[in-house]
C-alpha cells in the first residue's frame, strides 16, 4: 500500500512538472572565452599590486639587490614573494573573480519589461547542470501582462531539447514561449486596430463602399458620406506551431465595416471573421530575439450565411493587400524590436544559425564581448561605492 502511494505521488508531481519555455547550453568553447577575458581581468587587478623596491639606504649603507648576491638572497626572497603571494595576490585573485561572478549574475535579467505592455520572466526553475563540455540551464522563458503580474499560461508545449556543441552558445525556444507572448498582448488589449476616415486606403475605401452600396443607399442622406471605419479584432490568442519546415502563428480576427457619422452612432455595414497564417523566422542580434512576420494565408468569411461568404470574395485580395501594407509593417516595427535573451551585460551573439524542431526551435551562436569585464563591474558598480580592488585580509597559501 505505501509503495502503491508512493508511486502515486510521484506520477502526481510529475503530471504537475512545467517544462521550461527557454534553455540555453554554454560550451566548453564559451568557457574558454569567458576564461581568457577573466586571466585579462585578472591582469589588470595584478597591476595595481605594488612590491616595494628591493634597494635603499640605511645611514652610510646603500643596498641594491643585483644578480650577483641574487643566489646568495634567494632563500630569503623566495621566502618574501611567498609571504607576499600569501598576502597580496592570492586574496586579489580570490576578490577579483567574486566582483566578476557576482557582476556577470547581477546584469542577468530575471523578470523585466518588454515594453509598457507585457513583461517576461526568465527564472531559472533549477540549478545549472554542469558536465565536462557544457552547462545547462532551464529558464521559466514566460511573458506575463504588466497588469496581471500573478497570471501565468499554462505550458503544453513539449520540452525544448539541447544536443548540439559546436557553437560557443545554444539557446532552444519552446511554443509556449512564444505562445505565452502572444495571449499576453491579447490580455493587454493589444491585439486589436481601427481604421478611420483617411486612415483606411482610398482604393479599399472606394471597393467597400461599392460592396455595401445596396446598405448604405438605404440609409438617410445625413450618413451616406460618413467616414468609413474599418476594425480588426483578435478573437482568441493566437497560437505558434513550430515543425522542421518552418514556423507559423494562426490568427483569428473579427472584420467590422461601419460608417461613422459625426455626433451620431456608428452604423455596422457588415461583420465577418478572418483567419490568417503568419510566418515567422527568428534571429539573435546582440542580445535580443527578433521576429520578422509575412502574411502567407488568408481568408474571410461572414457569420451569418454561406450566400454573405460568397460576396465577401471581391473583397479578399484587397484586404490582403490592405494587411500586407497597412498592418504587416506596423506588427513587424514591433516584433522586430525584439526582447532580451538572459545573457550578462557586455556580451552578445554573433554567427546565429536557427535549426527548427517539432515543437521548439534552436539557435546556435557564438560570443563576442562587446565590453571588457572591468567595464561591465564599473558600469554596474552602486554609484555611491567606491571600486576595491584591496582584497579580504588572508593568510592562507594559493
Amino acid at each position: 500500500m505505501a509503495l502503491f502511494g508512493a508511486l502515486f505521488l510521484a506520477l502526481l508531481a510529475g503530471a504537475h512538472a512545467e517544462f521550461p519555455g527557454c534553455k540555453i547550453r554554454v560550451t566548453s568553447k564559451a568557457l574558454e572565452l569567458v576564461k581568457q577575458e577573466g586571466l585579462r581581468f585578472l591582469e589588470q587587478e595584478l597591476e595595481t599590486i605594488t612590491i616595494p623596491d628591493l634597494r635603499g639606504k640605511e645611514g652610510h649603507f646603500y643596498y641594491n639587490i643585483s644578480e650577483k648576491v641574487y643566489d646568495f638572497l634567494s632563500t630569503f626572497i623566495t621566502s618574501g614573494m611567498r609571504f607576499l603571494l600569501n598576502q597580496q595576490i592570492c586574496p586579489v585573485l580570490y576578490h577579483a573573480g567574486m566582483v566578476l561572478l557576482n557582476a556577470l549574475l547581477d546584469t542577468m535579467p530575471v523578470s523585466s519589461s518588454v515594453d509598457e505592455l507585457v513583461g517576461i520572466d526568465y527564472s531559472l526553475m533549477k540549478d545549472p547542470v554542469a558536465s565536462t563540455s557544457n552547462l545547462d540551464m532551464d529558464f521559466r522563458g514566460a511573458f506575463f501582462p504588466l497588469t496581471e503580474r500573478n497570471w501565468s499560461l499554462p505550458n503544453r508545449a513539449v520540452e525544448p531539447q539541447l544536443q548540439e556543441e559546436e557553437r560557443m552558445v545554444y539557446v532552444a525556444f519552446s511554443e509556449f514561449f512564444f505562445d505565452s507572448a502572444m495571449e499576453s498582448y491579447f490580455r493587454a488589449g493589444a491585439l486589436q486596430l481601427s481604421l478611420v476616415g483617411d486612415k483606411v486606403p482610398h482604393d479599399l475605401d472606394m471597393l467597400l463602399r461599392a460592396t455595401y452600396f445596396g446598405s448604405i443607399v438605404l440609409l438617410s442622406p445625413a450618413v451616406i458620406d460618413s467616414p468609413l471605419k474599418l476594425e480588426l479584432r483578435v478573437l482568441a490568442p493566437p497560437r505558434c506551431t513550430i515543425k522542421p519546415s518552418g514556423t507559423t502563428i494562426s490568427v483569428t480576427a473579427s472584420v467590422t465595416i461601419a460608417l461613422v457619422p459625426p455626433d451620431k452612432p456608428e452604423v455596422q455595414l457588415s461583420s465577418m471573421t478572418m483567419d490568417a497564417r503568419l510566418s515567422a523566422k527568428m534571429a539573435l542580434r546582440g542580445k535580443a530575439l527578433r521576429t520578422q512576420l509575412d502574411l502567407r494565408r488568408f481568408r474571410i468569411y461572414s457569420n451569418h450565411s454561406a450566400l454573405e461568404s460568397l460576396a465577401l470574395i471581391p473583397l479578399q485580395a484587397p484586404l490582403k493587400t490592405m494587411l500586407q501594407i497597412g498592418v504587416m509593417p506596423m506588427l513587424n516595427e514591433r516584433t522586430w524590436r525584439g526582447v532580451q535573451i538572459p545573457l550578462p551585460e557586455g556580451i552578445n551573439f554573433v554567427r546565429e544559425v536557427v535549426t527548427n524542431h517539432a515543437g521548439f526551435l534552436t539557435i546556435g551562436a557564438d560570443l563576442h564581448f562587446a565590453k571588457g569585464l572591468r567595464e561591465v563591474i564599473e558600469k554596474n558598480r552602486p554609484a555611491d561605492v567606491g571600486v576595491s580592488t584591496a582584497p579580504p585580509p588572508s593568510t592562507a597559501a594559493v
